[in-house]
């Protein structure tokens, strides 16, 4: 699956950019960094955080470990697995075959953890644009999202479709390494997203090419409250993490205003995060319900636009027909449909080309896939 070069270069940019004069109307003086994380031992409700709770009937993963010989040619020289993972300060590695667990690492952390998912984030925004739809809260995603956000007319967000701002092309002005650090801090310390959302303007023509844009994210799960009454993170809870068997506690960073960030920032165990690729892996089905439409996780999931057939509505895509949630620094959910196979990475930062990334990942998925029913 292709990774994409901003992701790189956002991790290089955020710190230099935390300093310049901010791009938005937002605190004057540029202030420290938010604590990236709520710790692994927080029980309840933090500032800035909303709780996700677990499931009442987790989807079980069953411990099946097994030995798995993996190398990959990257660029002419051969690597194996634990090179890969060494090399790239992975912290936390979940491999599933369907239901089973076949390999997992952890490194000063443990299967406990709460891992920031940062971008992946956008694809579980995604899911529950997807609830929304199959429920009848929005009628289409061709419809403009100042019919559910009327807050937004006037501003570069006025007249755009769901569809636009799924596929990240929107038409506002926005650079990613520039503009995403300066929203990212201002809401950390309590600025209204809402706000600086109306505060964008057109830049370019909607539907016209690929801007990948944070602020497309948040907008999407504006969208989901207003258009179900409900708050996103409830809403996540009540139809995303509840129903699709999450085992463990996790949360999601807010404005502190009542605002999900939505283009980032859930918090949660790396076999949570399996459980969710788990969840697409299956056509939106856990435990034997319809948890998010399979329509819809077809649609997300194939090319959204001519001018980039590498992404689909909010997840990444690959030459296989597998797909991926990425996150800054080398998040990973990666799903495997050819393989039947789910892998997840948390790291704070892999200074790797992406495409090594695809090349120990694929070979990985056909290890797994070759090694099945071994024994």
């Amino acid at each position: 699956m292709r990774r994409r070069r901003w992701t790189l270069t956002l991790a290089l940019a955020t710190a230099a950019a935390l300093a310049a004069p901010p791009a938005l109307a937002a605190p004057r003086a540029a202030p420290p960094p938010a604590p990236p994380a709520p710790p692994a031992a927080v029980t309840g409700y933090a500032a800035g955080f909303d709780p996700l709770l677990p499931s009442s009937d987790p989807v079980e993963l069953r411990e099946a470990p097994r030995a798995l010989s993996v190398a990959y040619t990257y660029e002419g020289r051969e690597h194996t697995l634990d090179d890969y993972l060494a090399r790239t300060g992975t912290q936390g590695f979940v491999v599933l075959d369907g239901h089973d667990i076949v390999f997992e690492r952890y490194v000063t952390t443990n299967r406990d953890t709460l891992f920031q998912s940062w971008s992946m984030a956008k694809s579980f925004t995604s899911a529950a644009v997807g609830v929304a739809l199959g429920e009848g809260f929005i009628d289409s995603i061709d419809d403009p999202v100042t019919e559910y956000v009327p807050e937004l007319k006037g501003s570069g967000y006025d007249g755009v479709s769901l569809r636009n701002l799924l596929r990240m092309s929107s038409g506002i002005e926005w650079t990613e390494t520039y503009d995403v650090p300066f929203v990212h801090v201002a809401a950390s310390l309590g600025y209204p997203l809402t706000e600086l959302a109306k505060q964008r303007k057109r830049g370019w023509e909607p539907g016209t090419r690929f801007e990948y844009t944070s602020m497309n994210s948040f907008v999407l799960s504006w969208v989901v409250a207003k258009a179900t009454g409900t708050p996103y993170h409830s809403y996540v809870q009540e139809k995303i993490w509840g129903p699709a068997g999450m085992a463990s506690t996790a949360y999601l960073g807010n404005d502190s205003n009542g605002n999900s960030m939505g283009y980032c920032c859930y918090y949660a165990t790396d076999r949570d995060f399996a459980r969710f690729g788990l969840l697409y892996l299956n056509g939106g089905k856990a435990n034997g319900r319809q948890v998010v439409p399979a329509s819809w996780v077809a649609e997300s999931t194939r090319p959204s636009a001519p001018f980039n057939r590498g992404y689909g509505l909010q997840w990444w895509l690959g030459d296989d027909g597998g797909f991926s949630a990425n996150g800054l620094g080398g998040q990973l959910i990666w799903v495997s449909p050819r393989h039947d196979v789910v892998i997840v990475k948390s790291t704070l930062a892999t200074l790797v080309a992406g495409e090594e990334t695809d090349a120990a990942f694929e070979a990985l998925a056909a290890e797994v896939a070759r090694t099945r029913g071994a024994g």
